[in-house]
């Protein structure tokens, strides 16, 4: 491994990689839901590169998306060049990210895993950062999905049921909450059989 690897974080290296590790087609809960959403700003975590972000501006959406990977971001950001639409990013940690209150119209959680207590208090500005009336969308894989292999953390603490996300996001109305099991073909890395929880609440 060269010096220029050896910098890179894990993502970035993913990211490296050939093609585009997830495809570039959008999230299929997301597009299920999307005549459910309010238009407007729409801040995407854990976007890695580009493609929930992309089809949200292709839709008239104002969208930031914000993730730790500046290799990852820079291909979102070619995507988005590519479809003729323009993604804003944001190079963070989301550990150190800060949603500020009433800023967003739609938030966007899909397969963004983190450790609890990283998510527990971002998922308690992600409520606040809501405009009356906004929609938070997550998707991401429950502790079952270890069973099943087809993707998604090995570590167990990263992976989230649906009782810890209403705790961790009171103050919306759950219009969809539900663990499921569903075909999951997004990229080499995401395909098969998936545990997920989903999720579409309103502020």
């Amino acid at each position: 491994m060269n010096e220029h690897r050896e910098g890179m974080t894990r993502w970035d290296q993913r990211y490296s990689e050939a093609g585009y590790t997830y495809g570039i087609e959008p999230n299929d809960f997301l597009v299920e839901i999307l005549g459910r959403l309010p238009r407007g700003r729409a801040l995407s975590l854990a976007e890695g590169e580009g493609r929930n972000g992309v089809f949200l501006a292709e839709r008239g959406f104002e969208v930031t998306g914000v993730d730790s990977s500046a290799v990852g971001l820079a291909k979102a950001r070619a995507l988005a060049a590519k479809r003729g639409v323009h993604l804003a990013t944001v190079q963070a940690d989301l550990a150190g990210y800060t949603i500020a209150p009433r800023s967003w119209e739609v938030i966007v959680s899909i397969f963004c895993h983190l450790p609890p207590p990283v998510r527990a208090r971002l998922y308690r500005e992600a409520v606040a950062g809501l405009t009356p009336g906004g929609a938070l969308v997550l998707e991401a894989y429950t502790p079952r999905q270890l069973e099943l292999g087809t993707g998604g953390p090995k570590e167990p603490a990263l992976l989230v049921n649906l009782a810890a996300l209403k705790a961790e996001l009171a103050g919306l109305r759950f219009e969809i909450a539900q663990e499921t099991e569903r075909e999951v073909r997004e990229g080499r890395l995401h395909t098969g059989r998936g545990a997920v929880v989903q999720v579409l609440a309103l502020r």
